[in-house]
C-alpha cells in the first residue's frame, strides 16, 4: 500500500527539479512504450506536468500522478544516461 508520506516525498523530490530537462517512459498500451522528453513544468498536489516541445510553434503537455511513479507505471530519468538504463531494462 502506498502511504501518504511516499506521495509527499515523491512530490518534494520532483519539485526540486522544476524547469529541468526530464525523460519519462510510460506504458502506451498494447505492449507499446512511450518516451517523453521535456521540461518539468509544475508540481500540483496530486499530479505533475511536463512540457514537451514538439516543434517551434507547438508544445505538448503531459500530466502524470505521483502514484504512477510510485507504482512503476511511469519511470523518470533526469539525464540521458539514466534514460538509457531504463530503456535497457525493457529489452
Amino acid at each position: 500500500m502506498i502511504a501518504k508520506t511516499d506521495v509527499s516525498n515523491c512530490r518534494d523530490t520532483l519539485s526540486n527539479h522544476i524547469g529541468d530537462r526530464i525523460y519519462l517512459r510510460s506504458n502506451g498500451g498494447r505492449r507499446r512504450t512511450v518516451v517523453h522528453e521535456g521540461y518539468l513544468e509544475s508540481c500540483s498536489p496530486n499530479v505533475f506536468t511536463v512540457r514537451c516541445p514538439v516543434s517551434t510553434n507547438y508544445d505538448e503537455h503531459v500530466c502524470f500522478s505521483y502514484v504512477d511513479v510510485l507504482t512503476g507505471v511511469v519511470e523518470i530519468a533526469l539525464n540521458a544516461d539514466e534514460l538509457d538504463e531504463i530503456l535497457e531494462e525493457d529489452e
